[in-house]
């Protein structure tokens, strides 16, 4: 099997999804399954997780799902150990969680935006605090952190503190891959565009005045493929990063987002 997980372990940080439907996570952590990883998943909605986790093992998939907050570090340092005794070691570990809220420095108040940085940052930086010293003892891994298009250009929606946020990730990902790369560990962003997720009625809601509709043609119309991607498109970018077909990556980006970036140099 191409880009095959058999025996390996994933734990995905973010694997539910706020509605039904396939948002990065839910996507990410199945397909990871069908590929043959064992799934340790978890969400701050312990809900959200389970019906990822029906989903893999209605296709006869293994795995296992546990809540978390990600921006505590005794949260995550739990479900690392938790993840590490089920299973006996960590692969590959997605860092899969965001949070946008909109505004510049000045309308944003200062726990807004600490939200945001500790979602978007500071989560990779503790699940990275406690699986790579796992996955320097077996002898390598990979991380794949998922950032976004807002920490390259600006793309249309006042959200300072997002893109600061996932800016901060993708370099995150790149210094930490240079210190790691000598020991078989490798760290890489998917980077989403403009999706088209369960996320969407919130956005619209946050930055369109609720106007789903118009929202989403908005953004439809800012892509040079004139549609967003759906959860699919980061799960099978996250496949790549993760499967041993890659193992020559390491320190970089994969852009998923239709040619948006292209178009806006």
């Amino acid at each position: 099997m191409v880009f095959s997980l058999q025996d390996k372990v994933a734990l995905v940080m973010g694997c539910g999804s706020v509605a039904q439907g396939w948002g990065n996570g839910r996507a990410t952590a199945v397909l990871l399954a069908r590929q043959g990883a064992q799934v340790y998943g978890t969400d701050l909605h312990l809900d959200h997780a389970t019906v990822t986790l029906e989903h893999i093992q209605s296709e006869g998939g293994r795995g296992y799902v546990a809540q978390c907050d990600v921006t505590q570090a005794a949260n995550v340092r739990a479900v690392v150990d938790d993840c590490l005794a089920r299973y006996g070691r960590i692969d590959i570990l997605v860092n899969n969680v965001g949070l946008s809220q909109p505004g510049g420095p000045v309308e944003l108040d200062e726990d807004v935006w600490d939200a945001q940085i500790n979602v978007n940052l500071k989560s990779a930086y503790l699940a990275c605090k406690y699986v790579l010293p796992i996955m320097e003892q077996q002898g390598g891994g990979s991380i794949v952190n998922i950032s976004s298009v807002a920490g390259l250009r600006y793309v249309g929606k006042p959200q300072v503190a997002y893109a600061a946020s996932k800016a901060g990730l993708m370099h995150l990902t790149r210094t930490t891959a240079v210190i790691y790369a000598p020991k078989n560990i490798r760290l890489n962003c998917v980077v989403p565009g403009l999706m088209h997720t369960p996320l969407l009625d919130g956005l619209a809601a946050k930055y369109a005045g609720g106007d789903t509709d118009g929202f989403i043609a908005h953004r439809n119309g800012q892509i040079p493929m004139q549609r967003m991607g759906d959860g699919w498109d980061i799960a099978h970018a996250v496949l790549f990063l993760a499967a041993d077909e890659s193992r020559y990556v390491t320190g970089t980006e994969i852009v998923v987002d239709g040619g948006l970036i292209a178009a806006t140099r």
